[in-house]
């Protein structure tokens, strides 16, 4: 990868998220959360932010069996 290449942090409806290049359009289901930056600045939001890796669908499962 070019360490010059931009990304964008990309969420989809499952609260999954991607890097993608800001030159390159966005595919289809996912959106941009308004980040944007290095390889290295778009991992670390993302690894703040996504602490539970499961995808909402099995959270939202797995919270109603619960209940």
């Amino acid at each position: 990868m070019n360490e010059d290449t931009r990304y964008h942090v990309l969420r989809n409806d499952e609260d999954q998220y991607s890097l993608w290049p800001v030159d390159v359009a966005v595919p289809a289901g996912w959106q941009p959360v308004g980040k944007e930056g290095t390889e290295e600045e778009c991992s670390a939001y993302v690894d703040e932010v996504w602490t539970d890796m499961r995808p909402r669908s099995l959270r939202e499962r797995m919270d109603n069996a619960q209940a």
